[in-house]
């Protein structure tokens, strides 16, 4: 949300209204010709029409529709959450560098307090009255269980979150620090203190790792172009959010009612049951099909509900925080107040503070908001950020079109770095096999183990692949890569990497591909001693026809003749 790093380069959301930019002569234009706001009709840039400058050239459409104020508050007062996202490959270098920028003793990662929830309380109270030998009924149970439901359980520390302390101040005037788990080797300290606990007074740096940023620079090299430069109004691509008919595959080949699979942040069933429902057809509607899918309590049982009873249409609904000020002050409340009650609900305050709820839904009620609107608001547990929805978005949009128009690699990249296990003779046998291994993994149901589940996702990834016309060769010992599938000589199939068998790690797949760098393999026998491969997996390999070309030893036989 922040228009200076967008100039900066840090960003790649233009939070401005909808607008044309001419790359020549930098002309602006932010009104259709009948002098209206273009944010009166189109809700994200990139939905708009092409058009041409007085100049000539083509100009670029931007502009998100975002307010700054949320980023900072009206009267900068607001402490700014800022999010950074990296390669996952490069998040801990990323972290390192927060101790040069600021000196080592002024970060901190973010600690994490995990409290009892409502559900484990209650175990525990069945579980106290069963070894007292107290009988308890259910009403007495739940009453017992709320006085320690909420309390604190255990410490962690947050995933991505640096607290930057000012060097003007103490880190003991905010609060304590500690060893991660004890370990006095850690090369960070953690703050004792819940992050939330003081996240008014410092600052706190979300560092994320991503694989997004991982498999776009993988893709963009694949094929040689810039992100940059993919369209995001492709109309082909746009419409793998409502059918997979652009594949040239049918839903029930895939079973999947669109071309989403596999597209970060639109490929879970949840969103892909959103996506039947909503139908989207432009830019603006997948962000805030975006903000739905991140919010807690904000899409079923409420803006759902509204749709489906033709309460109001989903334009109309509220799917991002920064949606709730903008309607607000629309309404004609004062703007700090519409950014105070914005902040209020988007946290899920309304049922924790009732007395300041009945006080902003007075004001809402004396400004005629709607009775839906304001019933929709009080069911809100979370909501979340426009700017972080269209970075989604923008990121989802350029993988899909990596999938549209340059499949086989967009299946070697994906398979490599976000599929973890694999059925590699299902695979191998081809699309019977690969829909019956599936068929077999869906029987399974709930009783489905995590890893099996996983095998589930990167099949139905397999699935939509050969369905498209491509296939999977054989693990091989001269052509495979230790961690990433390669394209095959015929330029339509996939190498499958080493550590797509069960069992084989990075560090053991990286020394087979170095030992045969050095020197082909000669024997099976030459595999297993330079590649340190396992027993096992030798007998595995063999299962898979992988060896045959191999003899079992390096020895020579000699025929003498006499």
């Amino acid at each position: 949300s922040s228009l200076v790093a967008t100039f900066c380069g840090i960003t790649e959301v233009n939070p401005l209204p909808p607008h044309y930019v001419c790359p020549n002569c930098k002309k602006s234009i932010f009104t259709d010709e009948n002098g209206d706001p273009l944010n009166l009709t189109y809700g994200s840039g990139f939905d708009m029409p092409e058009r041409t400058c007085e100049c000539g050239t083509l100009m670029k459409r931007q502009g998100q529709d975002i307010p700054f104020e949320t980023f900072l508050g009206f009267n900068a007062d607001k402490t700014p959450d800022i999010d950074l996202n990296f390669s996952g490959e490069y998040q801990a270098e990323a972290h390192n560098y927060t101790k040069v920028l600021f000196g080592e003793e002024n970060v901190y990662r973010a600690g994490t307090v995990t409290t009892i929830a409502e559900k484990t309380a209650q175990s525990f109270v069945r579980i106290y009255a069963e070894l007292k030998g107290i009988t308890l009924r259910k009403p007495e149970v739940e009453r017992l269980a709320k006085g320690i439901t909420g309390i604190k359980r255990t410490s962690g520390q947050h995933p991505g979150g640096i607290i930057v302390i000012p060097d003007y101040k103490d880190v003991f005037d905010f609060t304590p620090y500690q060893y991660p788990a004890e370990n006095t080797e850690a090369s960070w300290y953690t703050s004792h203190f819940e992050y939330h606990d003081i996240e008014e007074n410092v600052l706190k740096l979300d560092i994320l790792g991503h694989d997004d940023p991982t498999v776009l620079k993988y893709l963009s090299d694949d094929v040689h172009i810039d992100i940059n430069d993919i369209p995001l109004d492709d109309r082909g691509v746009i419409s793998l959010f409502n059918s997979p008919n652009a594949l040239g595959v049918t839903k029930e080949a895939i079973k999947c009612s669109t071309g989403t699979l596999g597209i970060p942040e639109f490929g879970t069933n949840f969103v892909i049951k959103m996506l039947e429902e909503v139908k989207p057809d432009k830019f603006a509607d997948l962000i805030k099909v975006s903000g739905l899918s991140h919010g807690t309590d904000v899409w079923n049982g409420n803006a759902r509900d509204l749709i489906i009873n033709g309460t109001c249409e989903f334009d109309k609904v509220i799917g991002c925080r920064d949606d709730i000020m903008i309607y607000l002050i629309k309404c004609g409340i004062e703007n700090g107040t519409a950014f105070k009650m914005s902040e209020f609900i988007r946290k899920g305050k309304v049922a924790k503070d009732p007395d300041t709820w009945a006080q902003y839904k007075e004001i809402m009620t004396s400004h005629t908001v709607p009775e839906w609107y304001i019933s929709s608001c009080e069911k809100i547990k979370y909501m979340f950020p426009k700017a972080h929805a269209a970075a989604y978005v923008i990121n989802g949009f350029r993988v899909a079109w990596f999938k549209l128009y340059h499949p086989l690699n967009y299946y070697r990249v994906y398979l490599s770095i976000r599929e973890s296990d694999f059925d590699l003779e299902a695979m191998v046998k081809g699309k019977e096999a690969i829909k019956e291994a599936i068929s077999n993994l869906e029987n399974k149901g709930f009783d489905a183990s995590n890893k099996e589940a996983s095998t589930l996702s990167s099949l139905s990834i397999c699935n939509e692949m050969v369905e498209r016309g491509f296939h999977f060769e054989n693990l091989s010992i001269k052509e495979s890569d230790a961690t990433m599938f390669k394209i095959s000589n015929d330029g339509k199939g996939l190498i499958p990497p080493f550590t797509v068998l069960d069992g084989m790690g990075d560090i053991a797949a990286k020394k087979i591909v170095e030992e045969r760098n050095n020197s082909p393999y000669v024997s099976i026998e030459d595999l297993q001693i330079r590649g340190k491969v396992s027993q096992a997996l030798i007998d595995k390999m063999r299962g898979l026809g992988v060896l045959e070309e191999l003899p079992e030893s390096s020895q020579l036989s000699l025929n003498l003749f006499g």
